[in-house]
């Protein structure tokens, strides 16, 4: 089955000036088009554009998706260079998933304070609350906040 650019750009949730710009920047080698000029967009580049959303939710640079899409059209010589960018790439997802980690702790020690401070109707309680009447979860957290204004 064939799609129009506007179809695609509903399937995936994308805007149809998105696919054009990818296919600007050379994301879409593999788009075919009609005698008249006009994008025929198939099941397979569905999965393709899948990837490059992919790619590109990570953080990934376009010139690194161009670059792999590239690799992958040169066939097999290139596995080992794709290998490598893929796992360049899930490193980086892994530090920002554990920077998240990190934040998602702070938030909710936050959380935790601001309905605690509901309850008692002021923070003054919670802030001067030590470390080890905190919750287990909070501890660790309010001691890498000591020094920091945290309300």
């Amino acid at each position: 089955m064939n799609y129009s650019i506007g179809q695609m750009a509903k399937k995936l949730g994308l805007t149809t000036a998105t696919l054009r710009y990818y296919e600007k920047e050379g994301l879409l080698p593999f788009v075919e088009r009609t005698h008249g000029g006009i994008r025929q967009f198939t099941e397979k580049d569905f999965e393709w554009l899948m990837i490059i959303d992919c790619l590109k939710k990570t953080g990934m640079p376009l010139k690194d998706i161009r670059s792999f899409i590239e690799m992958v059209n040169q066939g097999d010589s290139t596995i080992e260079n794709r290998l490598n960018l893929i796992q360049k790439q899930k490193k980086s997802v892994e530090n920002q998933l554990a920077e998240l980690a990190e934040i998602l702790k702070v938030l909710e020690f936050k959380e935790w304070f601001y309905a605690t401070a509901l309850q008692d109707g002021t923070t003054e309680n919670v802030m001067n609350m030590n470390i080890e009447d905190l919750p287990e979860p909070f501890q660790e957290t309010r001691k890498k906040l000591i020094g920091k204004e945290y309300n």
